[in-house]
């Protein structure tokens, strides 16, 4: 028989074991850096709601709204969503100032879709130094999907030269003997795409008969368009922000130019764009698609999208559903959501950078059917895929099959 003393010893024993077992749990459960606690999560953004590129802002009031929506419902395992938004004008040292702002005074947990691959390239260093995650960019750029170098750098939506390498593979096929203008902005955003079109057509870069790039402080862009017609071209590559785009297929349509035109996703917007410009101007414009349209009545019915419709009613009421904008927002905060709901009770930067490189098959809402989000420790691009449209009435019609813009070869 034990003796009392030992019985002693026995039950401290036991006690302890019981308490480190608890406690170990009870740091397993829960773990958190700046911007975390029991009850909120700091989100922190940029967004050009000012400047050339202030058509993108409502993508920043989407992500505000979808938050909202969020917290209205409870949060994300019990905690709020504290989404701080600053305006960059589409400025780098207005980024960088804006971001730090984020960082070291709101001391945020993630700078999350910060827009515009300027800015993005302005504050990627200073991210990737403190560690601090710089989630699902609001920019197609290919430099974002480079975890070796910048592993707390993720892009979100096709890179650019993704989407490029795709009106190339229809060009060679629709129209090889085409030749073929570039109207590109002129920073990396512009050459990105540029890049990819001439890797995609390849020994056939030399349909390429012209090549001209526009600042984004220039007030108009008409006399680039006349320029360009004059090179006798037959193909109009449009890689510019809204407000340039608008401009572009108003000036073709006004000097009766007719070549084959594409636009850059980034401003195949309905509400944004096509009407700004003109809906006749804007007919027979090709572009390419990884969202459904809000413009499309083919949606109507669709149970996913029936959400977004449900949310723009009641979260922004009076909006134009038209504006692809609104669409990009609540997909890329629907992704966000979810990469926080699979942290649980470890949101730590780390952690939250590791489960957005774990995404297996996810399809937010607004994506089209066929178009999914994959992500891995070496694969940061979310979205490679994307469906051939062209605008035809007052919506866009999608045509041929869901293409991969990734390199296979």
């Amino acid at each position: 028989m034990l003796s009392r003393h030992q019985w002693r010893l026995a039950a401290i024993s036991t006690a302890v074991i019981a308490f480190a077992a608890t406690s170990g749990s009870a740091l397993a459960q829960k773990k958190y850096d700046t911007g975390a606690t029991d009850t909120e999560i700091k989100i922190g953004n940029i967004m050009p709601y000012s400047g050339p590129a202030s058509a993108y802002g409502v993508i920043g009031k989407t992500e505000e709204a979808y938050f909202k929506m969020i917290n209205d419902n409870g949060g994300i395992n019990g905690r709020k969503i504290n989404f701080i938004s600053y305006d960059d004008g589409y400025s780098p040292p207005k980024a960088v100032e804006q971001v730090r702002k984020l960082v070291e005074s709101d001391e945020v947990l993630v700078v999350f879709n910060p827009l515009g691959t300027p800015s993005n390239t302005a504050i990627q260093k200073y991210l990737n130094t403190k560690k601090v995650p710089q989630l699902f960019v609001a920019t197609g750029a290919t430099k974002w999907n480079d975890p070796k170098n910048f592993p707390w750098t993720m892009g979100w939506q096709p890179s650019y030269q993704s989407e490029a390498r795709i009106y190339a593979k229809y060009l060679m096929k629709e129209k090889p003997d085409g030749k073929i203008a570039v109207f590109y902005q002129n920073d990396d955003f512009g050459k990105d795409y540029l890049k990819g079109l001439k890797d995609g057509l390849g020994p056939k870069a030399s349909m390429i008969v012209a090549e001209e790039s526009y600042e984004t402080s220039e007030p108009s862009i008409d006399g680039h368009i006349v320029k360009l017609k004059s090179t006798g071209a037959d193909v109009f590559i449009n890689i510019t922000t809204p407000k340039f785009a608008a401009q572009a297929i108003k000036k073709i349509h006004e000097i009766e130019w007719k070549p084959l035109h594409i636009v850059s996703n980034v401003s195949a917007s309905v509400g944004g764009v096509m009407k700004p410009a003109g809906l006749e101007a804007s007919q027979g414009v090709l572009s390419a698609a990884y969202a459904k349209d809000g413009a499309d009545p083919q949606w109507d019915n669709d149970a996913d999208f029936k959400k977004w419709i449900a949310f723009v009613d009641k979260y922004m009421p009076g909006a134009d559903k038209a504006d692809g904008s609104i669409v990009y927002g609540y997909g890329v905060a629907q992704t966000l959501a979810k990469t926080l709901e699979m942290c649980g009770d470890d949101l730590t930067r780390a952690n939250v950078m590791k489960q957005a490189a774990s995404l297996k098959d996810f399809a937010p809402d607004t994506l089209l059917p066929g178009v999914k989000i994959n992500t891995s420790a070496t694969d940061f691009a979310p979205i490679s895929q994307l469906q051939m449209m062209r605008f035809k009435g007052e919506k866009w019609d999608l045509f041929g099959e869901v293409i991969s813009g990734d390199v296979t070869n």
